[in-house]
């Protein structure tokens, strides 16, 4: 069984793929913290705009390099909590 899990509780967005719950297929991150160094902290609207950017190429990324495609995915998780709400739902979405 092939899991994507996808994280955007708040300022890094994240997806990997898990074979069986025991091998990484893939793992990708795409890092926020240059956006938010000159606020000194994160700002959530920052933050959630981002993730809409960054997902979908860490998607593919992530995808490609499990060398699989999105029909070959089985399941999908996704953090629902704790995190930025605006951030969430981006990733849930």
């Amino acid at each position: 069984m092939k899991v994507l899990g996808i994280e955007t509780s708040c300022d890094e967005t994240a997806v990997a793929v898990v074979e069986d719950g025991l091998k990484v297929l893939a793992s990708t991150v795409a890092s926020q913290v240059p956006l938010h160094r000159a606020y000194g902290g994160i700002v959530p609207e920052v933050a959630c705009r981002a993730h809409v950017a960054a997902l979908l190429p860490a998607l593919e990324a992530a995808l490609k390099q499990a060398g699989i495609s999105l029909k070959d995915v089985d399941a999908v998780a996704a953090t629902n909590a704790p995190g930025l709400v605006g951030s969430l739902l981006v990733g849930l979405t």
